[in-house]
């Protein structure tokens, strides 16, 4: 199995960001400003006694304590962004027969802008025809969700039968950058934050810098709409199987690594795919 590789589209995946931000917020003391008036007969103006300090000690102390503020910092910390529908639960029928789980609100919202920004795009970019997703013939001894990345070929295939697999088109590491081996699927998220490996921000701060704390999934997100994370045991491969904002890579040696589908081929992918799937990569 090759070794480890730096890629393009790395991040962490369970880790989400987190921001904050503090306002200040003033606290009054629970005494009143003005009292009410206290009487005292002429007895006790005469003669001040015990009673008579104590009301006038008890008025000092009111005053002065209404003039008291104290100060509090409240940090405000922004919710994580980590997208996991898959984490919900599924109908009966989902469960049974492996239907597509029901995606989160936030999901299906950034799904939808998606949508509508190629739609103003006017042109949508046209992928090959060999490049569809279809149902192939696949003979082999995998067993049924077993997913197989053929570099060579910059295929992947989902195996659905013993003689039949769906078939997707990807783009691959450059040379050098090629992982091969087996690992399992252990985390999959809707779009997914990504951060630049440290080699990346090394080689290019400039343009990578920035990121360094990640960038939050969204369009321009190397990581596309969907990405499936690739562990050996609880060795993170940093592995991706992921969508991309460059369509036009597919069928390429262009990645630093992970494979990359176009957007609305990993979201179907990613349907499909249960947590624990077994991957292995020729």
């Amino acid at each position: 199995m090759a070794g480890m590789v730096s890629s393009f589209c790395l991040g962490t995946p369970a880790f989400a960001e987190s921001g904050g931000s503090a306002f200040t917020m003033t606290v009054k003391s629970t005494a009143s400003a003005t009292q009410p008036e206290k009487k005292v007969d002429k007895k006790a103006e005469q003669k001040p006694g015990k009673s008579v300090q104590k009301v006038a000690k008890a008025e000092k102390n009111g005053a002065a304590s209404s003039k008291k503020e104290k100060t509090v910092e409240v940090a405000v910390v922004t919710a994580p962004t980590e997208l996991r529908s898959d984490t919900q639960e599924r109908g009966l029928f989902s469960a049974l027969f492996g239907g597509a789980p029901q995606m989160l609100p936030e999901t299906q919202r950034r799904d939808q802008e998606l949508r509508e920004r190629e739609l103003k795009k006017g042109k949508k970019f046209k992928v090959k025809a060999d490049f569809q997703p279809q149902v192939v013939d696949y003979s082999s001894s995998y067993s049924r969700g077993t997913i197989v990345v053929n570099t060579s070929e910059k295929y992947l295939y989902l195996v659905e039968s013993s003689g039949k697999a769906r078939r997707y088109a990807i783009a691959v590491g450059k040379d050098g950058l090629k992982f091969k081996g087996t690992g399992k699927i252990q985390d999959k998220q809707e779009w997914p934050r990504w951060i630049p490996t440290k080699e990346m921000q090394e080689r290019d701060p400039a343009k990578y810098g920035k990121y360094k704390d990640g960038m939050p999934g969204g369009p321009e997100n190397p990581l596309g709409a969907r990405a499936m994370y690739l562990y050996q045991g609880k060795k993170d491969t940093h592995i991706r199987i992921h969508g991309t904002n460059q369509p036009w890579t597919i069928g390429t040696d262009s990645s630093n690594g992970c494979f990359r589908m176009v957007n609305e081929h990993v979201m179907d992918l990613y349907n499909r795919v249960r947590m624990g799937a077994n991957v292995v990569v020729l």
